[in-house]
């Protein structure tokens, strides 16, 4: 069993107890599973970028059976939540990894921070970028791009990224057009400008770089459904494919 994460007080270990209770008997994105069904296959391999407390890796676990999903977050407070929660459910496909992607090697500092009532905003956590101070807990935790990650699981196929990164996702794509390239795996990303101002990036970055490898996106609403026409249609959940996907 995974440990506790350290520096908790009682509130937060309280909170913490429920969270973890959701991740385990609550089931989310139910009605992202017809089109999210479309890009992941039986067999198909996933990686969910910023797994949180592990909802959308329990809905890819299903999707994929006889496949696998690599469930990356960097801090300890979810990590604790989505390993224990994989634990418990037995997800037998499922892997978590603990380090964050980005467009450079070496170490970061994780910032999550602390709601009014005392409460771990840990869906929140997010690499240290241009920001006001304010409560939060910070810690340091590795990074490395998704080109290496993924050489170094030797993977031969690639069907999915999932990446709420909470602002890093143009670092993420920047570091892993490599495999973008070789694999063209479906792409479901959030797109939040603020996120990304903070991290010195904007939704153009990541539509520019992904254009540049033949992908269009098309906006995805939380009832599944997808925009009639890809594009920019503001900040939101997008579902990339490249034409070579089919």
């Amino acid at each position: 069993m995974p440990a506790v994460p350290a520096g908790l007080g009682w509130r937060q270990k309280a909170a913490l107890a429920a969270h973890l209770f959701k991740a385990v008997a609550r089931r989310h994105h139910r009605a992202l599973e017809p089109v999210l069904r479309q890009v992941v296959p039986p067999a198909g391999v996933v990686l969910d970028v910023g797994a949180h407390a592990g909802q959308f890796t329990k809905l890819f676990a299903r999707l994929a059976p006889a496949g696998h999903v690599h469930a990356i977050e960097p801090g300890s407070y979810a990590r604790f939540v989505l390993a224990t929660a994989v634990r418990m459910l037995g997800l037998g496909n499922v892997t978590v990894h603990a380090l964050a992607l980005s467009d450079r090697d070496g170490e970061a500092e994780l910032v999550v921070p602390i709601k009014a009532g005392g409460g771990v905003g840990f869906g929140l956590g997010h690499l240290a970028g241009d920001e006001p101070a304010r409560k939060a807990l910070c810690e340091r935790v590795p990074v490395t791009t998704l080109d290496r990650f993924v050489s170094r699981l030797g993977l031969d196929r690639l069907d999915l990224i999932k990446a709420d990164v909470e602002g890093a996702e143009a670092a993420l794509l920047a570091g892993g057009r490599d495999t973008l390239a070789r694999f063209h795996p479906a792409l479901l990303v959030e797109i939040d400008s603020s996120r990304l101002a903070r991290a010195g990036a904007t939704p153009a970055d990541i539509w520019s770089a992904l254009a540049a490898l033949g992908y269009q996106g098309r906006r995805l609403d939380a009832d599944g459904r997808l925009a009639e026409r890809a594009g920019d249609l503001g900040d939101g959940d997008y579902l990339f494919r490249a034409p070579a996907a089919g």
